[in-house]
């Protein structure tokens, strides 16, 4: 019985699950990056946990798993033309879809982490981004 306790709590997910949904990207062209962050002072620049997605019906999905409790918000960009970054016009405004958690947008510059920032406690987490 004592190794059935051990075993059953060795298995015990320490971390909630955040769940992504990216809709209406602009079509279904190159990939989209995505890309977790656990702080303001590196927010859209390094990212805890990231990967590259596939697109259907330009949507996407992804789910970072056992996430622990804290402060977090979610980025991704659209690579359209699948050259590894997000590129921008002469003024550095992105020519390709991006965005961030509870849609927030930037005006005139980048979403602020104020804006794109959740809460992870201990229950598991959709954020639906829709372009």
């Amino acid at each position: 019985m004592i190794l059935s306790y051990n075993f059953l709590n060795g298995q015990e997910s320490k971390g909630s699950d955040i769940k992504v949904v990216i809709k209406n990207l602009e079509n279904n062209k190159g990939k989209v990056y995505i890309a977790l962050h656990d702080s303001e002072a590196t927010f859209l620049e390094d990212a805890i946990k990231g990967d590259t997605l596939k697109i259907n019906n330009r949507s996407c999905e992804y789910t970072f798993k056992d996430v622990s409790p804290g402060v977090y918000a979610v980025s991704f960009y659209h690579d359209e033309n699948d050259n590894d970054k997000m590129d921008t016009n002469f003024m550095g405004i992105p020519k390709e879809d991006y965005g961030c958690s509870n849609n927030a947008t930037g005006s005139f510059g980048p979403p602020k982490w104020e804006d794109a920032k959740f809460e992870v406690t201990t229950k598991d987490i959709t954020q639906t981004i829709t372009l």
